[in-house]
């Protein structure tokens, strides 16, 4: 590679990380909600129900509230009572 060429490359890398830098600075920052009653009790679902439930074979309305609530958590969405 010729000197040029690295010339190049090391101007477009820094472009990048110039644009990148610029970016995450700009942007609004989020916001972080604190954890509220509901959400916090939904974190306490012990690991050991989602344990047995792996296992059973037939629907059980408590496996599918403790996959729900883990899915919630998961994806970040609040759990209403």
């Amino acid at each position: 590679m010729g000197r040029t060429a690295k010339i190049a490359s090391v101007a477009t890398l820094a472009g990048f990380m110039l644009t990148v830098a610029i970016v995450s600075v700009t942007r609004p920052a989020q916001p972080v909600a604190p954890a509220s009653a509901p959400v916090a009790a939904a974190l306490e679902t012990p690991a050991v129900d989602l344990r047995r439930c792996r296992t059973i074979t037939m629907p059980d309305s408590g496996c599918e509230a403790a996959w729900e609530a883990k899915r919630r958590r998961f994806f970040g969405r609040e759990i209403l009572p």
